[in-house]
């Protein structure tokens, strides 16, 4: 490999590497601005994951229900005789 093919090779490797950032801009551009738009697709492969169920807003509107813990370990033991 020559000076010349060298100096080839290395401006289309750089080339080839911004233009892939710039399509990988231009995607990202593209999806901020029909974000608003987008529906999941809502497919899984079943038998690796089953299927995420997200919140939905008026349960996120609820106070949380969480019970007491009592714990029983350290209470006196009762006997009865």
């Amino acid at each position: 490999m020559d000076m010349d093919q060298a100096a080839v090779f290395l401006a289309g490797t750089i080339l080839t590497a911004l233009g892939f950032i710039v399509v990988l801009i231009a995607i990202v551009i593209a999806n901020n601005i029909i974000h608003r738009w987008w529906k999941p697709l809502g497919w899984t492969f079943g038998w690796i994951a089953t299927p995420t169920r997200f919140a939905t807003p008026e349960e996120l509107e609820q106070s949380p229900k969480i019970e007491p813990v009592i714990d029983k370990k350290n209470e006196p033991k009762t006997t009865t005789n």
